[in-house]
């Protein structure tokens, strides 16, 4: 699958300092997406600055990175902003701070209406999956998203 690099809308907009995808954010993960088919990714790189225990990823950074998959899922396959209103999240396996790289990876469920129920998975850089979140999200009105949210297109580069 030729996975394609989605722009992000909200860069240049003052005040955006998202700690999951803002460039800028000092303290931010600066996560990047790419659309795989039907599925959103990131690539991600631990560092020691993001344990819990020694070694491992903090939890709570594990599901920042999920919940972020899965608004970008909403930003780019519905073109809209949403918010999370559910997460469920399950901690299969630790994952290293010293690991090179992390993937997650979110897709849509289930839609009904304004409620987006959406799957995502973290793997580690072997490849096995340590994490998975299912996140309800709900998912604004295109008006609201433009008025309220700042939403613009979210388009993938060429």
């Amino acid at each position: 699958m030729d996975m394609k690099k989605i722009t992000n809308p909200w860069t240049g907009l003052k005040g955006y300092n998202c700690i999951g995808c803002a460039p800028d954010n000092p303290f931010g993960l600066h996560l990047c997406f790419y659309e795989d088919g039907d599925d959103i990714v990131s690539k991600w790189h631990p560092s020691a600055n993001y344990q819990g225990w020694l070694n491992t990823l903090h939890g709570g950074i594990q599901a920042l990175l999920l919940d972020e998959v899965c608004g970008w899922v909403v930003t780019r396959k519905l073109q809209t902003a949403g918010v999370t209103s559910k997460m469920e999240t399950h901690y299969k396996h630790p994952v290293s701070t010293d690991d090179s790289e992390v993937t997650v990876r979110a897709h849509i469920r289930e839609q009904k209406r304004n409620i987006i129920i959406i799957d995502a998975t973290l793997a580690d850089s072997s490849g096995k999956i340590c994490t998975e979140a299912t996140c309800t999200y709900f998912a604004f009105p295109r008006e609201k998203a433009e008025r309220d949210m700042h939403f613009k297109p979210c388009e993938v580069e060429e």
